[in-house]
């Protein structure tokens, strides 16, 4: 008789960890607050502009290799689209200069040698300052571990870190940049491409994720809010939903997949992140301008990244908790302002849509860094997935899915080691 095994949200973690388990033979439920899957990571109809949009404009790289693993899964790898080299546009919007960076495919970097491949008017010493935080010890931030000055720093390790991180780079954990620098620029331009879901990311990842599990006879609850957990004997013996329980057995298993302030709700005693940065996003009806690139970097703006899609032009805006209380209008006017300067069209503003996500990512800080809980848990049944965990990256899509697939070899293959702590067990090392 197989086990079962109840996995809590269906954003990318809990998609993730399904999808690797469903071929083994157990029996698969998965349980979704929401009426749709996906979190952070979906599209939708925006009756305001008449357009399904995704809720959040999200960038991935050649290198983020468990999303791309995830997409192969489910058929859909050819939905992410991108230049066939590493190529970033750029645009100041102070001096009005635009350049783009090249970097070369392999591991050495010979393209900070050309001019022509690099930012206009930097040295070359500026690209090795960020070996020191391959060096700087666990909790160092990052304005302590390299100078965070000048002008490489303001054209690219600043905006790199920020879109990343969704928090300060002087106040970023050293770590997570170091393992970023290590998967990505370090690896050369093969790993550093830019990618993103053209025809949105539910096309992409959540549409045929959720079929690929239909096929192999998974089942989604939606609108199902867990509200609480049974415990009995080290495990979790019951989940109690707004619309009933289910008994869990010692031999099943349960993937807790859920953000992290609804995990600490779940689990008061579990170490989590509690604080929180936000993002903007912009959406402006319009067809981008002929030539136009598909991305494009923004410094000494409002905005910090310009996404042409084939029927609107999209702006993220990370560690964005100032534009929390601008009007949205105000904001929507000076949005504009700023990507009618980078695509040079004269136009007024056309229809538009402001998304803001006050808590879209933990702060990756090493005061929240020390608070992502492992994947395993005191319970012997009960594990842990989301990008809020200890994945050793930012709380990116790519972060999200790893954790997924955590999540999921514990229970294939477990490692037999000793349930980690829980908060009350490290409450007076953090004091």
């Amino acid at each position: 008789m197989s086990r079962k095994i109840h996995v809590i949200g269906a954003g990318l973690a809990g998609l993730a960890a399904a999808l690797r388990l469903a071929p083994h033979g157990d029996d698969i439920l998965m349980h979704e607050a929401a009426p749709q899957a996906g979190g952070r990571c979906r599209s939708y109809f925006d009756a305001t502009l008449g357009m399904v949009i995704d809720n959040g404009n999200h960038l991935l790289l050649s290198g983020n290799h468990a999303a791309r693993a995830f997409l192969r899964e489910v058929g859909a790898e050819s939905e992410l689209v991108g230049p066939p080299s590493a190529v970033f546009h750029f645009m100041d919007l102070a001096s009005g200069e635009r350049w783009t960076l090249r970097p070369n495919d392999g591991p050495v970097p010979w393209w900070i040698l050309m001019p022509s491949r690099r930012v206009p008017s930097t040295r070359l010493s500026d690209y090795l300052r960020p070996l020191a935080l391959l060096r700087a010890a666990k909790g160092t931030p990052i304005g302590k571990a390299m100078d965070c000055s000048g002008l490489l720093y303001e054209r690219l390790w600043h905006p790199f870190f920020l879109a990343a991180l969704n928090t300060a780079p002087e106040e970023g954990e050293s770590a997570l940049a170091a393992t970023l620098l290590r998967e990505t620029l370090m690896k050369g331009g093969r790993a550093c491409r830019p990618l993103v879901a053209a025809e949105g990311l539910s096309t992409a990842f959540i549409e045929p994720a959720l079929k690929r599990l239909a096929a192999q006879k998974v089942a989604v609850r939606f609108k199902q809010r867990l509200m609480e957990f049974g415990f009995s004997a080290g495990n979790v013996s019951k989940l109690v939903f707004d619309d009933g329980m289910f008994e869990v057995g010692m031999e099943d298993r349960v993937v807790l997949a859920v953000p992290a302030p609804v995990a600490a709700l779940l689990l008061p005693d579990i170490l989590a992140p509690r604080a929180f940065r936000a993002i903007v996003n912009a959406h402006f009806k319009i067809m981008p301008p002929a030539g136009l690139p598909a991305l494009t970097g923004v410094t000494n703006g409002l905005i910090e990244w310009l996404f042409a899609f084939p029927d609107r032009l999209s702006v993220t805006i990370s560690g964005a908790d100032r534009l929390l209380d601008v009007p949205r209008e105000e904001l929507a006017e000076k949005i504009w302002r700023d990507v009618a300067q980078v695509t040079e069209i004269a136009e007024p503003m056309p229809p538009w849509q402001i998304i803001r996500e006050k808590r879209a990512t933990f702060a990756a800080t090493p005061e929240e860094e020390v608070r992502r809980p492992p994947t395993r848990t005191a319970f012997a049944n009960l594990l842990l997935a989301g990008d809020w965990t200890a994945t050793g990256l930012p709380a990116t899509i790519e972060g999200a899915i790893r954790s997924g697939f955590r999540a999921a070899d514990e229970i294939l293959q477990p490692s037999g080691a000793a349930p980690q702590p829980m908060m009350s067990d490290v409450a007076a090392a953090e004091r």
